[in-house]
């Protein structure tokens, strides 16, 4: 009897970053980004906040859907380069605990 090894090749990380307001209106577009990144199943997957002014709940929404679809396939989802005024967004919504954030993207894809 002949037996076959499957090795589920790995994917390189993915970056998406952001700009501006993701807010309501910005969101669906972040969203099929995402979905479209987390189709390729990445073995990590990298949100670059550093040019983002402000996020709403919409937003905040897309992000965390985000994380779970990649925990679901065993990748390691981050952010990175919050700018101070979108820190206390997620300090407040106490979403600084359940996100692995990184100061830059080197930081994020060395994690």
């Amino acid at each position: 009897m002949t037996t076959f090894a499957c090795y589920m090749a790995k994917t390189p990380p993915a970056v998406l970053p952001l700009e501006g307001e993701i807010d309501l209106h910005v969101s669906p577009q972040v969203s099929a980004s995402l979905s479209s990144i987390i189709a390729q199943k990445p073995s990590q997957v990298v949100v670059d906040l550093s040019k983002v002014t402000y996020i709403d709940s919409s937003g905040l929404a897309v992000l965390i859907e985000a994380m779970q679809n990649v925990d679901n396939y065993g990748g390691k989802f981050s952010l990175c380069s919050l700018q101070d005024g979108v820190r206390p967004i997620f300090e407040i919504a106490r979403l600084d605990q359940v996100f692995r954030i990184y100061p830059d993207e080197s930081a994020a894809l060395g994690s």
